[in-house]
């Protein structure tokens, strides 16, 4: 089971991360509006973690079927990238999200 959990987990942070890169590129290219729904993806991630005390609800499953804690217990990433994920895309989304509003208010 938790290989089933981490497999989903893996695919809904691959998921997100392209959000997150999309957001800046979409919006270079005069996809506003997909721009925008991509960010509000991101936005409505974190608002769930937000109200989940900053943890997926993915990690709370996962976490009843182990005993490891290791930052990656449950995704398939190394465990530096688990264990700084939410600092580094949050910088990376904040930039995106600029770059975005740049590109549309210099239109």
């Amino acid at each position: 089971m938790l290989t089933l959990i981490r497999t989903i987990h893996t695919i809904a942070w691959a998921f997100f991360v392209s959000m997150i890169l999309l957001v800046p590129i979409l919006a270079w290219f005069g996809y506003f509006v997909w721009s925008l729904a991509a960010a509000g993806m991101v936005v409505l991630e974190g608002v769930i973690l937000l109200f989940n005390k900053g943890r997926c609800p993915l990690t709370d499953i996962a976490a009843r079927h182990t005993e490891d804690r290791r930052p990656n217990f449950d995704i398939y990433l190394p465990e530096w990238l688990a264990k700084h994920n939410k600092s580094i895309f949050t910088t990376l989304f904040m930039i995106g999200a600029g770059l975005a509003l740049w590109r549309w208010i210099s239109r």
